[in-house]
């Protein structure tokens, strides 16, 4: 009896990868919060996750091995990311709002956390079973 280890990991895997690059875009979000017109962009995780959710995300793959990737994973690319709308504008058109970047990067690194946690306590789960513990 083999392992899958899409049902055993569940969702977990694929929302590490996401909250991984969400974060990478919120430190580039930090990154030009003095540059004159640069828009601040997001990602949305409830929206990549009905996106993950509802099967295919618009295109199929078909695998000729049990081996082969299905393709199933978050597809976070330019399309999925969103500009964020400024609460207070800039006079120099950039809507990075610091405090409200540095909030959304800190939260994202809270939910990578729980999601790396439970990512661990399945491996750890999955590891006493094969022992047999």
């Amino acid at each position: 009896m083999s392992i899958s280890f899409d049902k055993a990991l569940g969702i977990h895997e694929s929302a590490l990868r996401f909250r991984s690059e969400r974060a990478a875009v919120l430190a580039n979000n930090l990154a030009n919060v003095d540059t004159p017109n640069f828009k601040a962009k997001d990602i949305d995780f409830k929206q990549a996750l009905n996106q993950k959710m509802t099967a295919n995300n618009g295109f199929h793959l078909s695998t000729t091995q049990s081996a082969h990737i299905d393709g199933s994973a978050f597809a976070t690319n330019e399309a999925d990311t969103l500009y964020r709308t400024p609460q207070q504008p800039s006079i120099d058109g950039n809507t990075v709002e610091d405090q409200i970047e540095h909030a959304e990067y800190m939260k994202n690194a809270l939910a990578f956390q729980s999601s790396f946690q439970f990512l661990n306590s399945k491996f750890t789960g999955l590891r006493s079973a094969i022992r047999g513990e």
